[in-house]
């Protein structure tokens, strides 16, 4: 998922009481801040697994590249493996989330069970992310670095994750329940879900990206949720983030879909109408700005010939 022009250390501006938004913890910048990811020691890799080039300090993307493959080819065959691992490692890391483990831990575990796989965790050393995978607790919007903070009862976590197997690169997320979660906390999860179906539902060949955007925008219209508008899904390939870019808000993308697109649809859903966010003094970590709640689903899709297939479900 990428970003652009989001404003950077800049204290939340709590508009609204918490308890607007129901009964949660909110995750705060541990003090005294440290800026930058330079004092988290990164895990290692085995040097026998295939890793992508900005892992080895090469320029992080190639951004520029269409997010196609050739179908009924081995591209298609190397995608999919990527996305199936993708897929059975987010289905792990969901089955250890519990009150008391720490995301560091979820982190460590999903390391390991990729390297085993003989693939490599894509998030690390991207632009110098730190850890193998993204964990965002509550009032976390994305990109939340795996720390040594307890889940608690109540939180909401997802956790985002991509593999990199064969030289092809799967990515898929989810938001688990943490324990005893309420009422407004899986209303913002089941809507999380509502939106990327209805994203997917809106894919097929010759149709325009512009489609996506309006059926989120559809399902969140009457509803006290939003869509964030700083982050975006991505083709996904050989590259970890290429055109095409999608976005998950109301736009005029005039490009249509083609045969052979692969990219992600993870709209990050949000509770009530303010949908802007900052990021931490880490440089990673957004946060909505009034502290409500986000939850995000993210799927791979791959447009057919004749439809579209999810290669994440």
């Amino acid at each position: 998922m990428l970003w652009s022009r989001l404003p950077r250390r800049v204290p939340p501006r709590l508009s609204r009481a918490f308890q607007d938004f129901g009964n949660y913890s909110v995750i705060l910048p541990q003090e005294p801040f440290v800026y930058g990811v330079g004092h988290i020691t990164q895990r290692s890799v085995p040097t026998h697994i295939l890793r992508p080039d900005y892992a080895g300090g090469r320029p992080t993307t190639n951004a520029d590249v269409d997010g196609k493959v050739f179908l009924g080819g081995d591209a298609e065959r190397r995608l999919r493996a990527a996305a199936k691992l993708a897929r059975e490692v987010r289905v792990f890391a969901g089955s250890l989330v519990k009150p008391g483990i720490t995301t560091n831990e979820i982190d460590e575990a999903v390391h390991n069970r990729i390297i085993e796989s003989s693939a490599y965790p894509s998030p690390l050393r991207y632009s110098g992310f730190p850890r193998s995978c993204c964990t965002s607790v509550n009032n976390i919007i994305t990109h939340g670095i795996p720390d040594d903070r307890p889940l608690e009862n109540g939180d909401i976590v997802c956790v985002d994750i991509t593999v990199y197997l064969n030289g092809y690169h799967g990515d898929t997320a989810e938001t688990f329940f943490v324990g005893d979660v309420d009422t407004a906390g899986r209303e913002t999860v089941s809507m999380a879900n509502q939106a990327v179906e209805a994203g997917i539902s809106a894919c097929g060949p010759g149709r325009p990206f512009r489609d996506i955007g309006r059926a989120i925008h559809d399902v969140l219209r009457n509803t006290n949720f939003s869509a964030s508008p700083m982050f975006s899904g991505h083709g996904i390939g050989s590259e970890f983030h290429r055109k095409p870019w999608i976005f998950h808000i109301v736009n005029e993308e005039v490009e249509r879909m083609e045969p052979g697109h692969c990219f992600t649809i993870e709209p990050c859903i949000i509770q009530g109408k303010q949908p802007t966010c900052w990021i931490f003094p880490d440089g990673w970590t957004a946060s909505t700005e009034d502290c409500a709640r986000s939850a995000q689903t993210e799927h791979m899709v791959l447009i057919t010939e004749n439809g579209v297939e999810v290669l994440t479900r």
